[in-house]
């Protein structure tokens, strides 16, 4: 008995400190989300469910709705689909490895915000290096005719490049129609070095005898041994690559606040983003704690799912 009460003194602050970090907060975003409450107001009113309704009925949360499913289905693949390749590639030098484990991984370390005005600077209409180099390209013959495909018999101005040659060149972040795939194209410039490293940890846990007892078997092909024993060993890490990088697409922020601000038209209003605007720039307390529960429920649903897939052991699937 002695015992047990000692263990519980001992535990009893990372409780609390737990509940009054993580849980608390939780259940006062709940109950503000079932409000009307205004940072700075004096009286609040219970609305009910009212908010949550907010999300179905405007088209500015349609719009948030739209592009944070859309950030997540293009960066998601591509992130892990660029981390697995890398990493395959990197453990398979044998010289140079770690020079590029450092060159990939660099994205990750850099600070989110400076980079994105890097990003800035380079996608600038004007001034932009992509859209001088895209101008450039389209007085280089080869290049002209290898991106239209005008070598294999193709009309080039039917060509999204040729397009853009024969009229001027995009505006990358005020342009609705490319401003969602520009941020997506940075989101996958930073995830896949961190995708990477896991991948590259997960690669030397499996173990080098199976690759022997797959070549007995008649796998001697590179793409045998990938699809015999490599992709399957990898299941964990397939998992756990996938749940943390959607979880860190639907916290995509920094970007679109020092690059769109949500804009143009709405067309990159993304969750988080959301919750910043309604909860800290409008004082809208009941409509940002709506907004988080919403996203939390994201998160919740994403870790439960890798929880069941990992108890279903899916390296052996």
């Amino acid at each position: 008995m002695g015992h047990t009460r000692s263990h519980f003194w001992f535990v009893s602050p990372a409780v609390i400190l737990m509940f009054v970090i993580l849980i608390l907060p939780v259940f006062v975003a709940a109950t503000f989300s079932f409000t009307d409450y205004n940072l700075g107001s004096s009286d609040f009113r219970w609305i009910g469910w009212k908010n949550y309704e907010s999300l179905g009925k405007f088209s500015s949360y349609k719009k948030m709705f739209t592009a944070s499913l859309t950030y997540v289905v293009i960066v998601v693949p591509v992130s892990v689909l660029l981390g697995l390749g890398s990493a395959m590639l990197i453990s398979s030098l044998r010289f140079g490895g770690e020079l590029y484990k450092a060159i990939f991984f660099l994205p990750v370390m850099a600070t989110l915000l400076a980079m994105a005005y890097a990003w800035e600077f380079a996608l600038d209409p004007v001034m932009g290096l992509i859209n001088k180099f895209l101008d450039d390209g389209c007085s280089v013959g080869w290049f002209y005719k290898l991106i239209t495909g005008s070598w294999l018999g193709l009309d080039p101005t039917e060509s999204w490049y040729g397009g853009l040659c024969s009229d001027r060149m995009p505006n990358w972040l005020g342009n609705r129609k490319y401003a969602l795939g520009s941020i997506s194209f940075i989101g996958i410039w930073q995830a896949f070095g961190f995708n990477m490293v896991l991948y590259l940890a997960g690669l030397t846990s499996v173990p080098r005898d199976l690759y022997a007892a797959a070549e007995m078997d008649g796998a001697n092909s590179t793409w045998e041994k990938f699809k015999l024993v490599t992709w399957p060993m990898l299941g964990p890490t397939h998992v756990f690559v996938v749940t943390i990088t959607s979880i860190r697409s639907f916290q995509v922020f920094d970007t679109v606040e020092a690059l769109t601000r949500g804009g143009p038209s709405k067309s990159t209003y993304v969750m988080v983003y959301a919750m910043f605007e309604k909860g800290v720039k409008q004082n809208l307390v009941g409509m940002g704690s709506t907004l988080t529960l919403v996203f939390l429920g994201f998160v919740l649903l994403l870790t439960l799912t890798q929880v069941y897939f990992i108890n279903r052991k899916v390296h052996y699937s």
